[in-house]
């Protein structure tokens, strides 16, 4: 029997969630307002910002002018969707063996992946960047789409083990009494049964690889760099310009965003696959 929540507490439940909600919000809906004013009122006080009647497009002008923003653009799809890509060609594989294959060291497997996402990125930077040099991989996609595969591919594959673990194991054992290959197995059985947080798993990665600004920003000069390194672009020894760099913002995380709100359900319900049964 379900548990009677008073008014009072559903009451103060929704004050807090939407207290956080905004205060989590705020700084998306500054940003973007400031993208509507001139450099002039933008360095103003908040309320006078939020307040005065400046409000233009010339900032965005402004931006496309000065840098190729469809080339960012295309740079940042091309790698986040290229290294999540590459991440499940080589994560599903791996998830299926810890999660069917029974092996005492897989807990103590997982827990060294998930380290190493506790390292922090400036420690490599040295011995990457000297690879990169080395394989003529610097300022390019495919070197770009390679390393952002391996920093998030430890999520992937802990993703794809924690949904591959709900599946019942008779289910797969029935599929080789049928005579299954093992690729068939993965590819026809168990793939489509994971479709869910499969889904969820492909667009956490896209929205990790997407912000990613380090690793961007210390391999790419020119030709490969995506919309984090459009952004770093407006800001310059001569100063911030915040109109400029809101737009550029706005610009660069406004894709994102939308596929985000238009995803959102999907990508709960693959983050809350298997909690319920």
């Amino acid at each position: 029997m379900a548990r009677a929540v008073s008014n009072r507490t559903k009451t103060l439940n929704t004050i807090v969630a939407g207290t956080l909600g905004f205060l989590l919000f705020f700084p998306i809906l500054w940003i973007v307002v400031l993208s509507f004013k001139t450099e002039e009122n933008a360095i103003r006080a908040p309320l006078e910002v939020l307040f005065s009647s400046g409000w233009t497009m010339d900032s965005f002008s402004a931006v496309q002018a000065r840098s190729d923003y469809f080339k960012h653009f295309s740079n940042s799809v091309i790698i986040a969707v290229g290294s999540t890509v590459l991440g499940l060609i080589i994560a599903i594989p791996a998830a299926w063996s810890m999660a069917f294959v029974p092996s005492k060291h897989t807990k103590n497997v997982l827990m060294w992946m998930l380290s190493t996402k506790m390292l922090p990125p400036v420690g490599v930077l040295v011995p990457i960047y000297l690879l990169f040099r080395d394989f003529n991989l610097l300022d390019t996609r495919i070197g770009l789409t390679v390393v952002l595969m391996l920093i998030n591919l430890p999520i992937i594959i802990w993703m794809l083990y924690t949904y591959f673990k709900e599946i019942p194991g008779e289910i797969l054992e029935a599929s080789r009494m049928d005579g299954a290959t093992l690729r068939e197995e993965i590819i026809y059985v168990l793939t489509p049964m994971a479709i869910p947080g499969m889904a969820s798993t492909v667009l956490l990665n896209i929205i990790l690889a997407w912000n990613e600004a380090f690793w961007t920003i210390n391999l790419t000069a020119a030709n490969a760099a995506p919309l984090t390194a459009f952004i770093t672009s407006y800001s310059s020894p001569e100063g911030l310009f915040y109109a400029k760099l809101s737009a550029a913002s706005v610009m660069a995380i406004a894709p994102i965003l939308i596929m985000g709100w238009f995803s959102q359900k999907q990508l709960v319900r693959g983050l809350t696959f298997g909690a319920v049964k």
